[in-house]
């Protein structure tokens, strides 16, 4: 959840009397037509085919790599109700195409990577039972935390809020140096929502977790690194091809082989120490039973002999 404006605090944009320092109108998520291009991306590789039809992120498709774009770089990527619907229809799509492999999220432009959820729509939502039909008809954090296939995040400048838990779903994260990751809801009277009272002390320390909840006091990229929050922290101009070069070693692996380890990985450490055995069991021997694993494992045998 949240902290568009901690982010913008954070970046010097707000004046201690909360006003927004920025170009006027700079911060109005919901005015004008929202920006097709992300600006800051001209280091990223061109993409094979990209899907139109969004219009607050960006999907496209290369050679097995889904990569989805958080594009609202104008209130820093803040995920607003239109954002997480579009989120969840492109990785409803990623999941259901064969020709995906591996989906990358990243944020256009400098500054963040997305600096949560959308303060501006506070105070807006339908009623109650609305709200929560809606989000069991298209509930984007459950779906990633299921999501069978990897799903790697590209971390720069700011993640806040929701814009550090949707990469506390994903398998792989990568920082920019100039990352800054955590929960500052707190600081808005609330807590995070979007799962990461939950995610973020089943990914870092109980201690680490409980300081980024209570304190909302973001971690530096190195300090996140440290904690375990993001897997390695590269230069800014390294970033989408260091999350590419992650991406496409994963896709040399086999798909079943994946799917089952991270089902192992997520269901396994809640469950008591006999029954996650039993688990690791259970998928070993479906491994065995699937033509293609056995046909990798065959292929690599051989290739050692």
């Amino acid at each position: 959840m949240v902290l568009r404006r901690d982010a913008h605090r954070l970046a010097g944009h707000e004046g201690a009397d909360g006003e927004d320092k920025r170009r006027p109108g700079a911060g109005a998520a919901h005015q004008g037509k929202e920006r097709r291009t992300p600006p800051g991306l001209a280091l990223a590789p061109p993409r094979e085919h990209a899907v139109d039809g969004f219009q607050t992120i960006v999907f496209e498709k290369d050679a097995g790599l889904a990569w989805v774009t958080l594009n609202r770089p104008h209130v820093l990527n803040a995920i607003n109700l239109q954002m997480r619907d579009e989120l969840w229809e492109a990785a409803h799509a990623a999941l259901y195409d064969p020709d995906v492999g591996v989906v990358v999220f990243r944020g256009a432009g400098d500054k963040a990577f997305s600096a949560g959820a959308d303060i501006s729509e506070f105070g807006t939502a339908p009623s109650y039972v609305e709200a929560r039909r809606a989000r069991q008809q298209r509930d984007l954090w459950a779906l990633l935390h299921e999501f069978p296939k990897p799903l790697v995040a590209a971390i720069h400048g700011f993640a806040l809020g929701a814009g550090v838990e949707l990469p506390l779903f994903c398998d792989l994260r990568i920082a920019a140096e100039d990352a800054r990751l955590g929960l500052p809801e707190v600081n808005l009277g609330y807590i995070p929502s979007a799962g990461g009272t939950q995610t973020m002390p089943r990914t870092v320390p109980r201690g680490v977790a409980m300081h980024l909840v209570l304190t909302g006091e973001p971690l530096s990229a190195q300090e996140a690194l440290r904690w375990g929050l993001v897997h390695r922290v590269v230069p800014r101009s390294e970033l989408y091809a260091e999350a590419e070069r992650l991406a496409r070693l994963l896709l040399e692996r086999p798909p079943a082989v994946l799917r089952l380890a991270k089902a192992a990985l997520r269901h396994g450490p809640d469950l008591p120490l006999d029954e996650a055995l039993r688990l690791d069991g259970r998928l070993a021997r479906r491994l065995l039973a699937d033509a293609d694993a056995r046909r990798s494992l065959a292929a690599r045998l051989a290739g050692e002999g």
